[in-house]
């Protein structure tokens, strides 16, 4: 939590005067938001950017582009992911994994890819 209140997504919390620190449940429900936002993949500025909105009365539009974009960002992330696991295995497919490791067509294979290829990945 303390974390969030460095960067500015939950407010620094009042203290006993042993020093703990006393949450109240709205932290607790932000908080919550905050841990759910993040497993939906936003940043933590995409997360500032929601709660602004929700603080500000922002438009639902606004909250729509929002997740819309991210919805864009993963959709993207996903084909380079599955063009990866496709090309590797093919390589996996192509080694019997007997013998040496020399002719390896996995270990070919990671040679043989170009710059270009693997900034594809």
């Amino acid at each position: 939590m303390r974390f969030y209140e460095r960067k500015g997504l939950l407010l620094e919390a009042a203290r006993t005067r042993s020093g703990y620190r006393l949450y109240s449940a709205d932290d607790v429900d932000r908080l919550r938001f905050i841990r759910r936002a993040k497993r939906l993949g936003f940043s933590l500025e995409e997360i500032a950017e929601l709660l602004e909105l929700d603080a500000a009365k922002g438009s639902r539009a606004s909250v729509k582009r929002l997740a819309e974009r991210r919805l864009a960002e993963l959709d993207q992330k996903l084909r380079e992911l599955t063009a990866i696991r496709d090309a590797l295995a093919a390589l996996v497919s192509r080694c019997s994994g007997q013998g040496s490791v020399k002719g390896c067509p996995i270990i070919e294979g990671v040679l043989a890819q170009d710059d270009h290829a693997c900034k594809e990945y």
